[in-house]
């Protein structure tokens, strides 16, 4: 028997361990989840819970242990290191969980601690993050008060998990306020660390575009040192100051303290791999799927999911002796919230730019891809309801998960778990 362990329950993790137990028996192969919770949440809707004129930030929020098939082992604890020449993970209350084979899917997280000034005395007053659970449940409170001044949507450093995230909200907060009738009383302003509104040029230009039409200042090459909590200002090391009523921020988002303490991951905790097969640098069983890698590509739930796809017919060749043939291509799409019921796709992969063009099907759609439609806010609508009925349960979704090389005639599939 294959004993395959799983550090983390979500999107990657779950993925795997549901298509793996459909693929091969208990007696073949044993799967164990390891999770320090039985919360498993669906993160896209953390971004439109501050906008919410109901609270639902209970459907966001199911158990870990039922989304994962029978015959799949729930372990519940806090993971201490792992041991790679003993093949063993080391849990914090001293349990010992052996493995022939190890995949970390533990994500990432967002670290306010890391950026001086941030999680001082405006924390969750001034200062807010909707990168969490919590962190949106609290800002929902604060927007609904909020109705002039100077609001400053900001991004500490990349990679971040669901890179277009910050945008959808910049959008999201000028279209609520001009439902309200008081955008005229706020000053919008879109702080990144990038050089343009987003990493790849193309589309960086487009929705450059869509922040100026919609008077947003952009304030690109943004590097914070600290935030002022007396003048509430952020600082850059280049001493420019940027002065807020509201901080809607990202924090600098790193891996699990655990890949640092075993000695597996880079400064930010994210595990070095092959980014073709997801391998770990220097270890033949250990995998790192979805955002614990540092594969170049975005920390998006859509990568989690093609990446799990790519690693679960890698490893079901293995086990059958075959040759593990698939590739990942890096392939991310997203939806992205552009306010008033509206939302773009974009699609690309490690190479090739978002293309303009039609989806699924060229010239007749129905959705549009590096244009706002509203279809494209209804398909992001009704992706929650397929992940949780669908694309967790390992069930087949009939469409590539890989970007095809060429102009393509039809696109691969637009999912974002932001995320």
């Amino acid at each position: 028997m294959t004993r395959l362990l799983i550090l983390g329950g979500g999107t990657a993790g779950t993925v795997i361990a549901n298509k793996l137990r459909r693929k091969h028996s208990r007696e073949d192969l044993r799967i164990t989840v390891v999770d320090r919770d039985d919360a498993h949440r669906y993160q896209p809707g953390y971004l439109l819970l501050p906008f919410a004129r109901r609270d639902g930030a209970g459907a966001l929020t199911r158990s870990r242990h039922r989304a994962l098939a029978p015959g799949i082992e729930m372990v519940s604890g806090e993971i201490d290191r792992v041991l790679p020449a003993e093949n063993v993970v080391l849990l914090d209350d001293g349990r010992r969980l052996a493995y022939d084979y190890l995949v970390i899917a533990t994500g990432t997280t967002p670290r306010p601690d890391q950026t001086p000034g941030m999680d001082g005395p405006l924390w969750k007053k001034k200062i807010f993050d909707f990168y969490s659970f919590d962190g949106a449940v609290d800002l929902r409170r604060a927007w609904h008060n909020f109705h002039r001044g100077r609001l400053v949507v900001h991004i500490v450093d990349t990679p971040i998990k669901c890179p277009v995230a910050p945008m959808e909200f910049t959008f999201l907060a000028d279209a609520d306020l001009r439902r309200r009738g008081v955008r005229s009383r706020v000053d919008i302003t879109y702080v990144t660390p990038l050089s343009g509104a987003f990493t790849k040029p193309v589309a960086s230009k487009h929705l450059g575009s869509m922040l100026d039409a919609r008077g947003i200042h952009l304030e690109p090459d943004f590097l914070v040192e600290r935030i002022d909590d007396e003048t509430c200002e952020l600082v850059s090391y280049d001493d420019r100051r940027i002065p807020f009523d509201m901080l809607v921020t990202v924090p600098l988002n790193m891996g699990a303290d655990f890949i640092a303490r075993s000695s597996l991951g880079d400064e930010l905790n994210y595990v070095p791999v092959d980014p073709g097969t997801l391998r770990a640098t220097g270890h033949d069983n250990i995998y790192a799927v979805g955002d614990a890698g540092n594969i170049p590509t975005s920390k998006a739930g859509s990568v989690a999911h093609f990446a799990a796809e790519v690693f679960t017919e890698n490893f079901s060749a293995m086990l059958h002796g075959q040759p593990e043939k698939a590739r990942f291509d890096g392939h991310a799409n997203c939806f992205i919230e552009s306010g008033s019921g509206k939302a773009l796709l974009i699609d690309f992969n490690y190479t090739d730019e978002p293309l303009p063009g039609r989806y699924p099907f060229a010239r007749i759609g129905p959705m549009r891809l590096l244009g706002e439609s509203r279809i494209n806010h209804w398909g992001k609508l009704a992706f929650r309801w397929i992940y949780w009925h669908v694309l967790l349960p390992g069930r087949r979704l009939p469409l590539p998960t890989r970007k095809p090389t060429s102009e393509p005639k039809t696109h691969s599939p637009l999912k974002d778990v932001t995320t």
